[in-house]
């Protein structure tokens, strides 16, 4: 048996939100329109849990308003490549990762944005899960399209919901949040669901929590693998479910300068701005196991590092970072607050506010 590195994405390997920068792109006041629907996505995901409903299904719900603005296949191929941007070191890391063990990339983005990265890391498409996106086959009515986009213009002015701390269901929201709520439920699943651009939204299935998990499952049956030998690196929402799932079956769960969801689930915290750390907790992992990976965190340092890794990791630290170790501490239940605002934080910093605040 083997083990098996798995990673997210948007976030661990690039500081792109494909999706949002889209929205941006192609929708006026797209950004606006995304985040609102970003929070609508954690508040069906993580409070109410409608049925049928998964993290990450913001990338069901922006599509009816991108194919009515004019997106084709051809245009969101052209857009996800002209600016896919790179968490530093992020190309090595995946090679350092390849040369050790079976790599796979398990992400929520569309199609068009993962070839493009593959193209820049020489990453193997077909160790990859994403989001297929083709809006050729659908065709909506004029009048549906004017709708859309009067909705659009509408929704980008909502203030997106806040969840406060502590809250289980719809009623922890203010009066106002409540209420906006209950309006784009009444839009998505009741008045769009009797429209042609319904079918974008039901006919076309996100990577999201519980797809990437049936993902890591695939991987690891088609590996002959088992649960407690992967490594999974998440950021977000749609990684909780797998960090979850692998953290409980004793593999290794990483958040990389992840949100409240991930360092909720995760057993490690990474904040960093390059992949320095993946590198070394992966080589850690793959030479002694989780146990390596627990004595190494709780003396993190260059001698300990040096230590557990080897010559492994020098030519790619002197090459690629020349820099401080980044912050990595494992998480529990006394350090748990305080790592989440941390990471959140940063993760804003890193990544640019507008993104660094999506679910």
């Amino acid at each position: 048996m083997r083990n098996i590195f798995v990673t997210d994405c948007e976030g661990p390997i690039s500081k792109n939100d494909n999706a949002f920068e889209l929205a941006d792109k192609l929708i006026p006041e797209g950004a606006a329109l995304f985040t609102l629907l970003s929070k609508y996505d954690d508040v069906q995901a993580d409070l109410i849990k409608r049925s049928g409903y998964r993290a990450g299904d913001t990338l069901k719900l922006i599509r009816p308003f991108m194919k009515a603005f004019g997106a084709t296949n051809q245009l969101l191929e052209r857009l996800s490549a002209e600016e896919v941007i790179l968490v530093p070191g992020a190309k090595e890391t995946l090679i350092l990762m390849r040369n050790l063990m079976p790599s796979f990339i398990v992400s929520t983005s569309y199609e068009q944005y993962i070839q493009a990265l593959c193209r820049l890391t020489d990453f193997p498409t077909s160790n990859v899960y994403c989001t297929k996106l083709n809006l050729d086959v659908f065709r909506i009515p004029s009048w549906e399209i004017e709708k859309l986009k009067s909705w659009a213009s509408e929704l980008a002015k909502l203030p997106p919901p806040t969840i406060p701390v502590g809250a289980r269901s719809i009623t922890d929201l203010e009066g106002q949040y409540q209420g906006i709520v209950r309006y784009l439920d009444e839009i998505f699943w009741s008045r769009m669901q009797e429209m042609a651009a319904g079918r974008i939204i039901r006919d076309v299935r996100p990577i999201g929590g519980a797809e990437k998990v049936e993902a890591v499952k695939d991987i690891i049956e088609k590996n002959s693998s088992e649960p407690r030998q992967v490594i999974y690196v998440g950021d977000s929402i749609t990684d909780s479910a797998s960090l979850r799932y692998v953290k409980e079956r004793q593999g290794l769960a990483i958040s990389f300068n992840g949100n409240e969801y991930a360092i909720r689930e995760a057993e490690f915290a990474v904040l960093s701005e390059n992949t320095l750390a993946i590198s070394i907790l992966g080589v850690a992992f793959n030479n002694g196991g989780k146990e390596a990976v627990r004595r190494l965190v709780s003396n993190w340092s260059y001698e300990s590092v040096r230590k557990v890794c080897g010559e492994q990791l020098h030519a790619l630290t002197e090459k690629v970072y020349r820099v401080k170790l980044p912050q990595v501490e494992a998480i529990t239940e006394t350090n748990k607050d305080r790592l989440t605002k941390e990471s959140c934080d940063f993760r804003k910093r890193v990544r640019g506010a507008a993104v660094g605040c999506l679910g």
